[in-house]
């Protein structure tokens, strides 16, 4: 029997084949698709960490339960204004960071 070496991939490679290089429009919204239902995860936990509903969490931010419902399931339908209440009200700290053309910034 012949050995023959498995060749290996890594998930750059997959994404590049499958969804589309880095910069091609495909890619940028699995990119986007993909932070915002890591985003929507956060505030789930941090919600249920802190045994709080989504009607609970809904009356501290000044929000329907629903908007809670699909900041969870998809933060995309969110202004960034709405997100920020949500981790305010979550007493969760928040940082960003940013890169500009190799310059690192980060807002605390």
């Amino acid at each position: 029997m012949e050995n023959t070496e498995m060749k290996t991939y890594t998930l750059a490679d997959m994404k590049d084949k499958y969804i589309g290089k880095l910069g091609t429009a495909e890619r940028d919204e699995y990119e986007y698709e993909l932070r915002m239902d890591v985003l929507g995860r956060m505030i789930k936990t941090a919600r249920q960490e802190r045994n709080l509903t989504q009607e609970q969490l809904g009356l501290l931010v000044g929000v329907q339960k629903s908007q809670i419902s699909k900041l969870e399931s998809s933060a995309n339908s969110a202004t960034i204004d709405t997100i920020l209440k949500v981790f305010k009200a979550l007493k969760a700290d928040i940082h960003f960071n940013v890169t500009l053309e190799n310059q690192y910034l980060q807002l605390l």
